[in-house]
């Protein structure tokens, strides 16, 4: 019988009840429940903890409208469910979205940079040829920098190649240079790069760490450890092409203007950036030197970010004014001259 229905046996009970027939309280223990349970009896006790006496028949148009309004509020609950369920779907989608790129085989995700640390550390621990890294993030800390001397410096110990990536901001960087000095040392090659890169940490070119696409949100301290064998091949050859056009380091500063070291150095900039930084010099818009260069404005915008950060320049106007006064500038009209001055250089 359905929750909101009476059963017939409950209807005969209550009638009998009502015109005092004598009712065997054990023997319709059940549909008397059921009357109860209505509110249309109740049930007369002789005392706390004594035995039951007769039934007594109740208002039933009261205990109808009290059943009806159980009902109304379980419907209403019902309903407010149903209305949150798209809610809680859209909460959960994430995370479901999530699950399918924790793992796979040929990936993990790691989300958390605890583990990021730990599964590095084991693996390099691990290592028995070759460990390559590539750190694009600028100078490090000097926990960062303490940390690396224990575990790379473990790795030369076992005989481990060691070749790290930074980028030219680094020699600037006091404390990753007294690293790279260091490390160079005991047999690492260094080298930096004028330009951006990819952060990845490759070992024994059989397993790969590298920054994570996949799961949104993931948040900027999140990673992939690749173990497909033609990912990593890939990922190596990406290492080696940066590797091919940087610098080698021994944790040198640039020189100065006045013959020192430090970071007032004339850097060294590509084609393109000089391509850029003449047009800002001559005041031409950004967006016609991204046409003329074959270059998005995104790009363009990423190189004038990166000089600006490696030249301590504000503003483009402090920029240009650094820009004018270095020796590359003297690099424009060689740079034009080796490609026939077509003015695109979009892929140097």
């Amino acid at each position: 019988m359905g929750a909101g229905r009476l059963s017939r046996e409950a209807r005969e009970l209550y009638g009998r009840i009502a015109r005092g027939d004598q009712v065997d309280v054990d023997a319709e223990s059940g549909v008397l429940e059921e009357l109860v349970a209505w509110r249309l009896v109740a049930v007369q006790t002789d005392g706390p903890g004594g035995p039951q006496g007769m039934p007594v028949v109740l208002d039933p148009a009261e205990a109808v409208r009290r059943h009806r309004d159980a009902g109304l509020a379980r419907l209403a609950a019902a309903a407010r469910d149903l209305v949150d369920a798209p809610t809680v779907a859209d909460e959960l989608l994430p995370e479901f979205e999530r699950s399918k790129w924790w793992s796979g085989p040929g990936s993990e995700f790691l989300a958390e940079q605890s583990v990021v640390n730990a599964r590095i550390a084991a693996a390099v621990a691990g290592a028995r040829c070759e460990l390559l890294t590539a750190q694009p993030g600028g100078g490090r800390t000097r926990e960062q920098i303490e940390a690396a001397l224990v575990r790379d410096g473990g790795a030369l110990a076992r005989g481990i190649e060691l070749r790290t990536l930074y980028r030219d901001t680094v020699r600037d960087d006091q404390i990753t240079r007294t690293y790279a000095a260091c490390m160079s040392g005991r047999g690492a090659q260094l080298r930096t790069h004028i330009g951006p890169f990819q952060k990845m940490v490759i070992i024994d070119r059989s397993q790969a760490f590298i920054a994570d696409y996949t799961v949104q949100d993931a948040g900027a301290r999140a990673a992939r450890h690749v173990k497909d064998r033609g990912v990593v091949a890939f990922i190596v050859e990406v290492f080696e092409d940066v590797w091919r056009r940087s610098e080698p380091w021994q944790g040198e500063g640039r020189p100065s203007d006045d013959g020192g070291d430090g970071a007032g150095a004339p850097l060294r900039t590509t084609a393109l950036q000089r391509e850029i930084l003449l047009d800002a010099e001559q005041g031409v818009l950004q967006g016609v030197t991204a046409a003329r260069l074959g270059i998005s404005p995104r790009r363009l915008s990423q190189e004038v970010s990166y000089l600006r950060e490696a030249w301590g320049a504000p503003t483009l106007a402090a920029l240009v004014a650094k820009w004018v006064r270095s020796p590359d500038r003297a690099l424009v009209d060689e740079d034009r001259r080796q490609r026939g001055d077509s003015g695109r250089v979009g892929a140097a």
